[in-house]
């Protein structure tokens, strides 16, 4: 989702041809703060993200720190 601003501007229809209802098993990845996404991927989905703050790396270095690498996305997605 390139803009959630953007897309909670859309109509009912439009959002729930993007996230339907019916699938439950959704994954957010976001390079900060995951409570946010809850409203998107629900309380059966995943959100892999950084809730502390004070690291400080570069971006590679701190993504492997906190989960945030594409073996983890699978893990998650898989575990739903």
């Amino acid at each position: 989702m390139a803009s959630t601003d953007v897309f909670l501007r859309q109509d009912a229809a439009y959002r729930e041809s993007v996230l339907p209802n019916a699938v439950r098993k959704r994954v957010a990845v976001e390079a900060g703060v995951t409570g946010f996404w809850r409203q998107f991927v629900g309380l059966d989905g995943a959100v892999i993200g950084i809730d502390t703050c004070g690291a400080s790396a570069p971006a590679d270095q701190l993504y492997k720190h906190f989960g945030i690498t594409t073996a983890h996305v699978v893990e998650a997605a898989k575990s739903l």
